[in-house]
């Protein structure tokens, strides 16, 4: 089913349909509406001679520099070419998908005075699906995503480079092979194509897609490490919860409640003769307050993410208004809030890995699991899990520093124009990394977990964490003599990348 876009209710669920799995896009006609409306007001100026920022002067430092009628147009095609300078690999095709959406719909709100013909061939483009080859770096996040944009919009208008049916080729012959006209801009578009937050919202938003299934997947992982290690799940009664009422300790704790009735381990270590352990440790006890904080930071990142889908963040903004209308310079273009957004989501992701990994040692050293050393019943000859840790441990480590925070940094840009920048790009572009590690380091304790689980047969799991166990089975046996784990690892991060477990849950 086409999506309209409308500038003003554009979705996650939408953006993923069209970024993910290449749902069709159109214009509404009341977004063309209000864009021909507010179109007329930059005609008008062009007409009348009136200085406006961007439409008819230089930009940044030099805005003061005033442009002629007559060069109108040529400004716009020289400002898209100068900032195509972006640098390092390429945006993935989901990336690319998600930042033209975004941009047209930001467009479509029509307040920015370009004609509906951008937004359509943005459409077209989207729907042929020739994906503009835009370098992911080379944006500060201040003026929005300069470099990044300009990418996009070089083919726009035929020029750049763009993938078109497995192939790379010049941005003009995949338009001619798409049907798609090149567009040749008129006042005011060239500017209203650079001037936006898309290229750090696109990556923020796929994150946070991913990050939600990796926080459920977490949850399933925690669980059955709570059998592997025999704990208790009285810590997370709902009456515990209740007292300390966040919504994603609560979610979090009736998870592990659930995924672990039926159970038939826990039963057996009730006695104190044969478990003398009082309470355990904050690794297993604290998951809910953990797993929780996540939860609820990352839909404080979702909310103020959901507040820039229907954005306008361009500059200048043209107001429509009786009689004319009105064109103001501001700075909605500015990514602070996108980068402390950013900053949140990789506190999370590392925060979540973090916990994971200390579960995968609480499993695999015997002072603490009440199991063989290493999870390998012949430990000495066998090494079992022991640098399974260790690599959980290497991925932790390096998400912590990747979760240094990027929205404290700036540095100045266009001769000190524009003094304070948010860094939001870079900060949104990490997370990708992040959550390649993350989805390693869970599928390593579903490992050492599912080791553990076996370690205690002929006693079960839960009835519900058993289907997980089942999956993580059929990707990767038990362990009795010692082999190369990298290939199952791989197996079963795949199966968290692909949201497996998350079925489980309900």
């Amino acid at each position: 089913m086409t999506i309209s876009l409308t500038g003003n209710d554009l979705t996650f669920a939408q953006l993923y349909d069209v970024a993910l799995r290449g749902e069709p896009v159109s214009l509404s006609a009341q977004a063309i509406g209000r864009m021909n409306a507010s179109r007329a007001v930059v005609d008008r100026l062009v007409a009348s001679g009136e200085t406006a920022y961007g439409i008819n002067t230089g930009f940044g430092k030099l805005a003061s520099v005033r442009i002629s009628a007559e060069q109108v147009r040529t400004l716009q095609i020289n400002l898209v070419r100068s900032h195509c300078c972006g640098v390092g690999a390429p945006l993935s095709e989901a990336e690319t998908r998600a930042m033209m959406l975004l941009r047209a719909n930001a467009l479509a709100k029509g307040l920015s005075g370009i004609r509906p013909l951008i937004v359509e061939t943005l459409c077209a483009m989207l729907n042929a699906k020739v994906h503009p080859v835009i370098p992911s770096q080379g944006s500060v996040g201040a003026s929005g995503d300069l470099a990044p944009l300009a990418h996009l919009a070089q083919v726009i208008i035929g020029e750049g480079s763009a993938a078109f049916k497995g192939a790379f080729l010049d941005g003009r012959e995949a338009m001619r092979r798409a049907g798609i006209h090149p567009v040749s801009l008129e006042a005011k578009e060239g500017l209203s194509l650079l001037n936006g937050t898309q290229g750090m919202l696109a990556l923020l938003s796929l994150a946070l897609h991913d990050a939600d299934v990796l926080t459920n997947s977490a949850d399933v992982a925690a669980a059955l490490s709570l059998d592997a290690l025999r704990g208790s799940p009285g810590a997370f009664d709902a009456r515990v919860m209740h007292a300390r009422a966040y919504p994603g300790a609560a979610t979090t704790g009736r998870n592990l409640a659930h995924l672990n009735e039926g159970s038939t381990i826990r039963e057996s270590h009730r006695s104190p003769e044969k478990d003398p352990r009082v309470q355990d440790a904050y690794s297993v006890r604290c998951t809910p307050q953990v797993h929780g904080a996540v939860r609820d930071s990352l839909a404080q990142a979702r909310e103020m993410a959901a507040v820039e889908l229907n954005s306008a963040t361009d500059n200048p903004l043209v107001f429509v208004k009786e009689g004319g209308g009105d064109i103001i310079s501001g700075g909605n273009f500015h990514g602070q809030p996108l980068a402390m957004a950013a900053d949140q989501v990789a506190v999370a992701l590392a925060t979540l890995g973090g916990i994971s990994e200390r579960r995968i040692e609480q499993m695999t050293n015997p002072l603490t699991s009440m199991l063989p050393a290493f999870l390998t019943p012949e430990p000495g000859l066998n090494s079992g899990f022991m640098i399974a840790q260790v690599t959980a441990a290497a991925l932790t480590s390096e998400n912590k520093t990747l979760a240094t925070p990027h929205s404290i940094d700036s540095i100045s840009t266009s001769g000190n124009q524009e003094d304070y920048v948010s860094m939001g790009m870079s900060g949104a572009r990490r997370l990708e990394k992040m959550l390649h590690n993350l989805r390693r380091i869970v599928a390593i304790e579903f490992l050492c977990a599912c080791q553990g689980i076996d370690l205690l047969a002929p006693l079960q799991t839960g009835t519900l964490a058993k289907k997980a166990y089942d999956s993580v089975r059929a990707k990767s046996g038990m362990i009795t003599q010692d082999r190369p784990l990298a290939a199952e690892i791989e197996a079963v991060s795949e199966l968290v990348a692909a949201d497996a477990f998350s079925a489980v849950l309900h």
